[in-house]
């Protein structure tokens, strides 16, 4: 026999063996006992319901599902791939904080065309062990160390709209969403990589970076069949659309620059070993912003070579820091505002609180010893938590327990949903956080004053801070909730000891949009993209008028 009818023969044999095993995982996943969930019918062939469970604005389609089939449904992903879309506590803990589930591959391919192949995409062991050589920077010393830009920028952003009310006669009517945006761009990529761009200032300037950020954020399209495909094969997008073109600038601007920080902060930290006893303690992270603790703890001694990160995996952290430290920030603070315009007496016993505090650059200190400020954050993120939703794949077969037995679609009682691998999870974030059997009856109310008698029910929902999902729980949790939250609070301090907001337009008007987060927009102006507008006026001036 000849070696070329051996090969034929060989790739015949690999071929069957490979479409048998696509042919039973499929019949696997569709053919799930998901299936016996009850649920609505999909609204595409393609789609499924995507477009609908995944999208901000939605919560009312999402309770009609809770009020008709419970709060576990069976819906669609794409290709009408069965996909449980879950409000349950128990199973959302189940899920969560379990190593047989990750981030399907399509999240992971689309995100990885915006920031990278970093912490927020890799899984198993590669997830572990940048968590690990990443974890000790954001630790509360390190957080505490960087309380001064948090003050700091906030001091600039306030000193802005000072001058803007200034030149209105006492009242200015300002877009909340663009100082905030350009504030937290400042301070992550100061705090994040020891570099000032600027973006807040009196000029109005602009930055690379911060109008690349602004082209990819300014409005997200629905999900297309196009784009999906070329999300998976981006070497055929040979006709780009706009925001592909953008993506891609902005990515190649953040990596251009981020080549250049690494490697000036390697170099330094490489004089530093020179000039010292050539050794360098994982533990030992004296040192500014995040990315120079990143890499000095990569280039420790005492890591093991298959621990340290390769240049390409740090420089992925970079935009993965300049997303989930600028985004979320920015949506969590801009709905703290627009709350204290719809509640002025809120607003009122929180200013009372902040200015019981007699100095204006709070430590991190100061500012846990307000318990009101407290309230007020952990309420903005229950009620308008920035991320809507996350997603999981099941990994292998599994048994999800429930919080309550379930009525199945052939009227069988089941205290367990069976998955099977490959089936997607979509874990509500906002639902449980609405829920009326978990909150009480005013769950949908702006009420800070419940986080001083937490309902019994809260425990449930899993979390890492705060009884609240918005930096979800499990191996895969918020890396930075210390960050977030300490910038959150030096953000609302200083504002709201300085201003008295209201808010620009009819609250009906106010709506939220995006796929993955719900930023403030108005239904009069979609095509304008995220805006708050505020009536912003200084405290003093309304107290003596």
């Amino acid at each position: 026999m000849s070696g070329s009818v051996v090969i034929v023969a060989l790739a015949c044999v690999l071929g069957t063996l490979a479409v048998r095993h696509i042919c039973r995982s499929l019949y696997s996943v569709y053919m799930s006992q998901l299936g016996d969930l009850r649920g609505p019918q999909s609204p595409s062939v393609f789609y499924g319901h995507v477009n609908v469970a995944c999208k901000a604005g939605n919560s009312t389609v999402t309770q009609q599902w809770i009020a008709q089939y419970g709060t576990n449904v069976l819906c669609r992903w794409l290709c009408r791939i069965p996909c449980l879309w879950t409000a349950d506590p128990a199973v959302i803990r189940h899920v969560l904080c379990s190593d047989k589930y990750v981030k399907p591959l399509e999240a992971r391919i689309s995100a990885a065309q915006i920031i990278g192949n970093g912490i927020l995409v890799s899984e198993g062991a590669k997830h572990r062990g940048q968590r690990s050589i990443m974890s000790p920077a954001f630790g509360s010393s390190q957080i505490r160390d960087l309380m001064h830009i948090f003050v700091h920028k906030s001091a600039e952003l306030r000193d802005i709209w000072a001058d803007e009310i200034s030149k209105s006669g006492g009242c200015a009517r300002i877009n909340g969403m663009d100082g905030l945006q350009k504030l937290t761009l400042d301070v992550i990529s100061l705090a994040g990589f020891g570099l000032d761009l600027k973006a807040l200032n009196k000029s109005g300037e602009s930055n690379e970076i911060d109008e690349s950020f602004c082209e990819i954020f300014s409005a997200v399209p629905p999900v297309t069949l196009y784009r999906v495909l070329m999300d998976w094969f981006p070497s055929l997008d040979f006709f780009p659309d706009e925001r592909t073109k953008k993506i891609r600038h902005a990515r190649a601007v953040i990596r251009r620059i981020g080549v250049g920080l690494i490697r000036e902060k390697k170099a330094a930290i490489q004089r530093e070993l020179d000039s010292g006893n050539g050794v360098l303690d994982k533990k030992d992270l004296p040192g500014k912003d995040l990315l120079t603790l990143l890499i000095r703890a990569n280039m420790a001694t005492n890591l093991a070579d298959n621990q340290r990160l390769t240049d390409e995996e740090v420089l992925s952290q970079i935009p993965t820091f300049l997303v989930a430290g600028h985004e979320s920030t920015t949506i969590t603070t801009a709905w703290c505002l627009f709350a204290l315009t719809q509640n002025i007496d809120i607003q009122q016993k929180l200013r009372e609180e902040l200015l019981s505090v007699q100095t204006d650059s709070p430590t991190m200190d100061d500012l846990a010893s307000l318990p009101y400020l407290d309230c007020v954050v952990r309420e903005t993120l229950r009620l308008y938590t920035p991320v809507v939703f996350t997603l999981r794949a099941a990994a292998e077969d599994d048994v999800i327990p429930l919080s309550e037995p379930i009525i199945d679609r052939h009227g069988k009682t089941q205290r367990e949903i069976r998955i099977a691998a490959g089936n997607r999870v979509i874990i509500s974030i906002l639902e449980p956080h609405h829920s009326k059997a978990i909150w009480g009856d005013d769950a949908l109310e702006f009420r800070p004053e419940r986080w001083d008698n937490l309902p019994e029910e809260a425990s449930r929902i899993p979390s890492i801070w705060g009884n609240v999902l918005a930096f979800a729980a499990g191996p895969h949790s918020c890396i930075g909730y210390r960050f977030a939250i300490a910038e959150i609070k030096a953000v609302i301090f200083t504002l709201v000891r300085e201003f008295v907001f209201e808010l620009g337009v009819a609250a009906e008007d106010v709506t939220a949009v995006g796929m993955l987060t719900q930023r403030p927009a108005l239904k009069s102006e979609p095509e304008v993209g995220p805006q708050l507008p505020l009536l912003v006026r200084p405290y003093m001036h309304a107290v003596s008028s």
